[in-house]
């Protein structure tokens, strides 16, 4: 399975929660979005524990498995139609959650979050928690 981490799923594994430590270990790609990164890194500044939390991040995105994912033109595209079909919807999203979900279609990725608002998305590929 080819996995877009999300913040809070990035914060389960860390967390050592199981089905995400599977999960994330059987997975065959494990991608960040640069927009995760950018909350992770403010979540860590806001945090006590900010050294280990990047020594942490950094361990995960050492591993071969590991890549991250920068948006660009085409992300943006995606961004729009994503923008128009939930506002259509009346099911708006945060503005980071579109940008995330824009690049896990644009490169055909599942998300794994807890985030229940991803189903909004038309076509979004997702793992969810269960309820």
């Amino acid at each position: 399975m080819r996995l877009l981490v999300d913040t809070n799923r990035y914060a389960d594994m860390d967390a050592g929660v199981p089905e995400v430590v599977e999960r994330f270990e059987s997975a065959s790609e494990l991608w960040l979005s640069l927009i995760v990164l950018g909350e992770l890194y403010a979540g860590f500044v806001l945090g006590g524990r900010k050294e280990s939390n990047e020594k942490n991040l950094r361990g995960f995105l050492n591993k071969p498995s590991v890549g991250v994912l920068f948006p660009n033109e085409e992300t943006a595209r995606y961004y729009g139609d994503i923008f128009q079909a939930v506002r259509r919807q009346g099911t708006p999203l945060p503005t980071n959650d579109l940008w995330i979900a824009a690049q896990a279609l644009q490169h055909d990725l599942t998300l794994d979050t807890r985030d229940q608002h991803f189903q909004h998305v038309p076509g979004l590929k997702l793992v969810l928690p269960l309820e």
